[in-house]
């Protein structure tokens, strides 16, 4: 049986969704499972990038999302991952310009960008779903 989960190997299947209420400690908890199931999944080589991906996007809910609830779902795709991370927040983030050594905000999605194959935003009626996905 998992800790982090509830479930054991077996149980493991191509998903995994769930609700948060996300502290600044919470990323911790949340890459142990996606550890977990990139382990089970036989995707350990994304490891890195994917779980410096995910603590960036649970930064930014706590740092910019009133009441810092969030629903994380991570995805095994046929060539890899997608984890998205949803929360209550219309504002979409943007990512700082690469030529500004000044910006005071933006820089966790320049690493998102730069650790996974593809991010983006996705408009949600009263929020959004910021993704990423990671090719195995």
């Amino acid at each position: 049986m998992n800790h982090a989960t509830g479930l054991s190997p077996a149980e493991i299947g191509t998903s995994y969704r769930m609700g948060f209420t996300v502290s600044e400690h919470s990323a911790r908890h949340m890459r142990r499972i996606l550890r977990m199931y990139l382990d089970r999944w036989g995707l350990a080589k994304l490891t890195d990038g994917a779980e410096l991906a995910l603590t960036e996007l649970v930064a930014n809910v706590v740092r910019h999302v009133p009441g810092r609830g969030c629903t994380v779902l991570i995805l095994r795709r046929p060539q890899g991952l997608r984890v998205e991370v949803a929360d209550g927040s219309a504002e979409l983030p943007q990512p700082a310009a690469h030529d500004d050594p000044y910006a005071e905000g933006g820089r966790g999605l320049l690493l998102v960008e730069a650790v996974t194959d593809r991010w983006g935003t996705d408009p949600l009626p009263g929020g959004k779903t910021v993704w990423f996905e990671c090719d195995g």
